[in-house]
This record gives structure tokens, C-alpha cells and sequence, in this order.
């Protein structure tokens, strides 16, 4: 049986406080990411679900699927969304040695910038699984980033639970400054239609602002 937090605890986040886990603000601002792209079509269509409630997000993306979807990649920047470093081969930094695991994330750095019309250098990473060693937390910050974790797990990757399970789990947890973790992988994409366009109306009936994490 598959154990996460869905809604991450509270004693976590004063724990682990090198890492993000919320933005707490006064404009009722939410904040939806999503992980382990660009996909082609999943991706596509995760865009343009955004731009129905002219919602903005940032995606955490994998460098080899960057390389690979390059067009897709720039879609996403050319409509107002922010870029996150997600490491070259969705690394688990759990098993792998830092010095490799550093590798991999400035090779995904690398190609943030050269697949980019216009270059840029994300300064957001989240870490694959959200599982990295304290040793790769003190480098990937010494490199100047901010490590981005969650406030809501929608647990879309689990094909386990039913799309309306994962719905519950994003619109019974949500609150202001949340980070919501979603996944625009082919894996993920049967709870990802099904969940997205119903949060996004939610979240829009009850009053909340879509934020960008820079």
C-alpha cells in the first residue's frame, strides 16, 4: 500500500524549514504546479485548460523531456508560466550520490536556458518524489535555488485511487498559499482531466488568484 501526505503536516513544515512547502499572502493566492513535463498532448492540453480561467502555474520540468518537446517547452513560457528545475532524469535523490545527483540538475539548468527563445535561469527546483538528501539540499541551495515542495498532493501519478478521490484530495485541503502538486505525464492524465478543470472552477467560484513561483 502507497503511503504520502496528502495535506503536508504542519510539524513537517517547521522541521524541514530549508524547503518551501507554502506562500502565505494576503490576496488569496493559490499556487497549482505541475511536474515531469513538457508531455506531448498532456502538456497541450494542461495549457489550455489554464488559459480557459486565465490561470497561471509553474511547471517543474524534467531536462531530457525539454530537449525532446523543445516547442511544447516554449508554450509554456510564451503564456505567462514560470519554469522549475525537476532534474535532467527524474532523479531520486534518495538513491543517488550527490556529486551525480548535482550533475543532473545543472544539466537540466543547462537545458532550461538553451531551449529557451528568449534564455532564462530558473532559480525553483523540486526534487523528483520529493525525496533529496540533506547533502544535495546544502548544494542545490549554495547554487542559489529555492527548493519548492507542496502544500496539497493530488496524487493524480496513483492509478490507484479514482479521479474523484483525487479531486477530494485537492479541494478539501487547499487553502490560502497552498502549493498544489499535480503531474502533466501520461501516467497522471486520466485524474489530471477529470481533476484540473473542476479545480480551476472551484477555486475560481470561491474567490482565489492563480500565483507563479519565481
Amino acid at each position: 500500500m502507497k503511503f504520502y501526505w496528502i495535506k503536508t503536516n504542519e510539524l513537517i513544515k517547521r522541521i524541514f524549514k530549508n524547503y518551501v512547502w507554502d506562500i502565505p499572502n494576503k490576496e488569496n493566492k493559490i499556487y497549482l504546479t505541475f511536474d515531469d513535463g513538457p508531455t506531448p498532448d498532456v502538456t497541450e492540453w494542461t495549457l489550455s485548460q489554464l488559459k480557459k480561467y486565465n490561470a497561471k502555474a509553474t511547471f517543474f520540468c524534467i531536462g531530457n523531456n525539454i530537449e525532446k518537446h523543445p516547442d511544447i517547452y516554449n508554450s509554456i513560457i510564451q503564456e505567462g508560466h514560470s519554469i522549475g528545475n525537476h532534474t535532467y532524469n527524474h532523479l531520486n535523490g534518495w538513491k543517488t550520490k550527490t556529486e551525480d545527483y548535482i550533475y543532473n540538475v545543472n544539466l537540466c539548468a543547462n537545458q532550461i536556458q538553451k531551449s529557451t527563445n528568449n534564455p532564462i535561469q530558473s532559480v525553483i527546483f523540486r526534487p523528483p518524489y520529493g525525496k533529496i538528501k540533506s547533502s544535495q539540499t546544502k548544494k542545490i541551495k549554495e547554487l542559489g535555488y529555492k527548493i519548492i515542495l507542496w502544500d496539497v498532493l493530488s496524487a493524480d501519478f496513483d492509478s490507484t485511487i479514482s479521479p474523484e478521490k483525487c479531486l477530494e484530495n485537492v479541494i478539501s485541503n487547499i487553502e490560502k498559499g497552498s502549493i498544489i502538486v499535480f503531474h502533466d505525464s501520461i501516467k497522471a492524465h486520466k485524474n489530471l482531466e477529470h481533476v484540473l478543470p473542476r479545480t480551476l472552477d472551484f477555486l475560481t467560484r470561491k474567490g482565489y488568484n492563480f500565483g507563479t513561483i519565481t
